[in-house]
Order: C-alpha cells, then structure tokens, then sequence
C-alpha cells in the first residue's frame, strides 16, 4: 500500500470490490464512502454545497461499516445526494455496540454527470476491516 494510496479498486466477476486505506479507523471508513460513490461520480468534482449527519450502529467493525455505507445509499435514493467527502467522523465502542458519527458533505446527483453504474446496496460479501501495523484496511464489495 502506498502512503498516498486512499482506496483502490480489485477484480470482480459481477459487483465492485474495494480496498479503502487509512491512518485511523475513522479515516479507512471516509475513504471507503469516497470509494464507493466513486463508482458512480468523480467524487472529486462533487461540490461540498450541503451537510448531512450520518449515523450507524454495529455489534461489530463490519456491521458498523455496512451500516455506515448504508446510510449513503439512503441517502442517494431519498435525497439525490452525492458524497463530496466527510468532513468529521467519530468511531466509539460501548460494551456492547460500536457507534459511529459523521458530518458528510455533498451535493444534488443532478447537478452531475454519472461514469458508472448506480450501487444498490452494500454487502457483507468478503467484508473486512483490520488494522495492519499502525494503518487501517477495510474491504467492501458493493452490489451495482
């Protein structure tokens, strides 16, 4: 993995399967949510116009993390909404749940011109997330 790298794209027969990096949890699941939309927009060109609050619970890293990206595909469907980035996150673990805050910022799907398939929803399909020395890693593949 390179220092820069943020996410990458792997191999598979009929959905998107993906590697999302970062320093802290927090970070490996942010650039998971970028790679996701990313199938559909350059979330790059995505403007940061409005904010929106995410919350999602889990009984454990993976299900927090498909409850997360859950959230977006949501919000897609209800309120038009592209993901730009997110700009903050926090990850806490009770005793017996993780919990998971966020402020997304994104943008209206029709202001934008779509270059890949629409993802439906997020599977537990080859789910991981594990941290490796100091960095995290986290493995989704999304249904299209």
């Amino acid at each position: 993995m390179s220092k820069s790298l943020k996410y990458e794209y792997l191999p598979h027969t009929a959905d998107v399967k993906f590697l999302a990096y970062g320093k802290t949890l927090e970070e490996a699941f942010s650039n998971a949510a970028v790679a996701m939309f990313n199938v559909m927009v350059e979330t790059a060109k995505v403007k940061p116009k409005t904010a929106k609050k995410i919350a999602a619970e889990g009984a454990d890293l993976e299900s927090l993390l498909q409850n997360f990206l859950e959230q977006f595909i949501i919000l897609l469907d209800t309120d038009n909404f592209f993901l730009s980035k997110i700009k903050k996150i926090e990850i806490r673990k009770s005793s017996s749940k993780y919990s998971l805050n966020a402020v997304a910022t994104g943008d209206e799907a029709k202001n934008y011109e779509t270059i890949g398939p629409q993802v439906k929803a997020c599977t537990y399909n080859s789910m991981l997330v594990q941290q490796k020395g100091k960095a995290w890693m986290v493995q989704v593949v999304v249904d299209i």
